[in-house]
This record gives C-alpha cells, structure tokens and sequence, in this order.
C-alpha cells in the first residue's frame, strides 16, 4: 500500500498470487493461511526488512498458532522465518475482507440471454420468414401440440419447454451472440441456446460459426516453436541404391538375449530386412551391414534418424571405408524415415 498525494488515502501499488502445489493442497487451513504470509513476505522481503508493517488476515487461528511454544515442523520453520520481520498480525473478519475474498476468488460464468430487445426483432423476422408464417396460419385454424402463438411470435415445445423458434434470417446473430458472451465452445453455447431457441440443425451451424470466431482463433493457436516441416524423400530410379535404417523399440526378450530389431528398407523396392540384435551400438549395426553387404553390395547413400548407433565415429568410419567402391554416406535432416 502506498498514500497517495492526492487524496491522502493508501492505494495499492502490488498485487500477486500464488498457485498450490500438490502438496500445498493437502495442508490444513491454517498451515495454508500461514502459507500465504509466509509467500507474501519473502515476494516483499526488499521493501519489509527493517520497517514496521501490519499483516491482516482473517485467520484468528493463525494468529494464535505463532503465540504457541510448541508447533508442528514445517510452521517452526516459517515462524523462523518471519523472525527477521517487525510485524504484527491484526485478526480481522471475514465480513470486514470482501474486497480481499473477490481477488481470491474464480470468477462466475455468467450466460444471460436478454428478451427485452430481441423479442421484437424475432416477430418481425418471423412475419418475413414463409414457414414460419404458414405454421401460423395453421395455428389459427386448428392447435396443434407442438407449437403456439403467443402474442404473434411463434413457440415450439420440445422436451416440455417453449422455445422462440427462430427464422432463417436470425439465426446467425442468434448464435453468435450467444457465443460471444463469453466465447465458450460448441457444447456450452449449444446447451444455452437450447434452453430459450429453437434452431434446427443447432450443432452444425454453432460449430461452423464458432470455427469462423476470430477471437477464438487468435487465443486457441499453439504457442511456442511450431512444428517443422516435413521434405519429401527422393525417390532413386535403381534399386539398392539408397537404404533407410532404424532400429525398432524393445521389444519382449528372445531366448538368445535378443530384444532388438534393424530395419533396413531399400528406397525404391520398398523391399524390407529385419535383423534382430541384442542392443543399439554401432557395432552390432555395422555387423548387420556386413551381412547385408555380402549378399547385396554396398548402397550408395544410408539414411537415418539422429539415433548414437548412427552418428558414431565407428558407423562414419565405416562408410567411410567404401568410398573405393560406393560412396556410402549418411545423413539425419528432418525427413520423413520410411523406417518410422
């Protein structure tokens, strides 16, 4: 709190708050008032130490507790605490701590719908609208269950409640409004207009119209980095020409210990090799390209994930070591591995 010079009166100049934790949560009511002084003075420490200064609660028990001998540990440790402060705490009522209860409370969802000045526009919109009109018509032969005229504007009763229907030519601004009250989603601004309008189809055009808010748009877009964009792999036009490898995730424990899988896929035959093998080193990687190479030659190009069997110094001495024969290279960008 500050005076300010102009009317003399003290204003505040700070204000914070502070989330529980799990923890926190499970406290009793006073630990959780004595918990809440205790944030406050440490966020405050620079400007309390060394002045005299009131802390107002309206806790009467934790004004009691720091006069008590024996306390439990943890409220030990903040009275320590609390020890380098010149304080004292002023018990006040909670009738006199409204003010403070509004900061500290979530605020209520209000959803109010307003008859006094739609209400006219609806029966002028009903009378221009053909059907609604031809129901009216009928009204005024015979009763029906279904609807009634009350006062010139037209009701349908559904599931024992009357409700405005409402014509073609409102029901965009119809809904919304009702959206835009509070900008809630398709399930709570459906629920609410179901209790006072009559829309058919009332689901599809709120969630076309909700998908078109751009408020809603603006605050429900991701926040952060964005995702990277995938680039499309060069198909090759020979086969064996480019591998894709990746090693599978553990999988249930084979009797010779193997728990592994290498999948090599060739890029233009789609062609799949599966190798099992105990771990992911590189080792064990290299040894399964030995066995592949003996059988099909070297590729011209490996790719894979940023996996360590992959980006090792023994795997790029490997592939190094063809380079007589094939240029074996290997590379990680961010593309899409068929492997995956």
């Amino acid at each position: 709190m500050q005076k300010s010079p102009d009317d003399k009166n003290f204003h505040p100049t700070y204000y914070m708050s502070k989330k529980t934790t799990e923890a926190e949560k499970k406290y009793s009511s006073y630990e959780l008032e004595a918990l809440a002084v205790i944030e406050a003075v440490k966020k405050f420490r620079v400007y309390l130490l060394g002045i005299p200064f009131k802390i107002v609660i309206d806790s009467s028990a934790l004004e009691k507790t720091m006069q008590k001998k024996d306390l439990v540990t943890r409220v030990a440790r903040w009275a320590l605490l609390l020890e380098e402060f010149d304080y004292v705490i002023e018990h006040r009522s909670g009738t006199r701590m409204t003010h403070v209860d509004a900061l500290s409370r979530s605020p209520i969802d209000i959803f109010c719908i307003s008859f006094d000045n739609i209400l006219p526009r609806l029966k002028s919109a009903q009378d221009s609208d053909n059907e609604v009109k031809a129901i009216k018509e009928l009204l005024r032969i015979s009763a029906y269950e279904d609807y009634c005229d009350r006062n010139g504007i037209l009701y349908k009763f559904v599931e024992g409640k009357e409700l405005v229907v409402v014509p073609d030519s409102m029901q965009t601004e119809i809904i919304r409004n009702a959206h835009e009250k509070g900008h809630t989603g398709v399930k709570y601004t459906e629920k609410h207009l179901q209790d006072y309008y009559y829309i058919p189809k009332l689901r599809q055009k709120v969630e076309k119209i909700i998908s078109n808010c751009v408020h809603c748009i603006l605050i429900n877009q991701k926040r952060g980095k964005k995702e990277g964009l995938l680039h499309p792999l060069q198909k090759e036009d020979t086969p064996l020409h480019t591998y894709h490898i990746d090693h599978l995730a553990p999988l249930e424990s084979t009797n010779k210990n193997y728990k592994y899988v290498l999948a090599i896929i060739d890029a233009f035959t789609k062609f799949v090799w599966i190798y099992p093998t105990k771990n992911t080193i590189s080792a064990e990687v290299i040894a399964k390209l030995e066995i592949q190479k003996a059988v099909f030659g070297s590729p011209f190009q490996i790719m894979s994930d940023r996996g360590t069997a992959f980006t090792s110094g023994d795997f790029a001495d490997c592939c190094a070591k063809e380079k007589n024969k094939t240029s074996c290279n290997y590379d990680w960008p961010a593309k899409s591995q068929w492997t995956d």
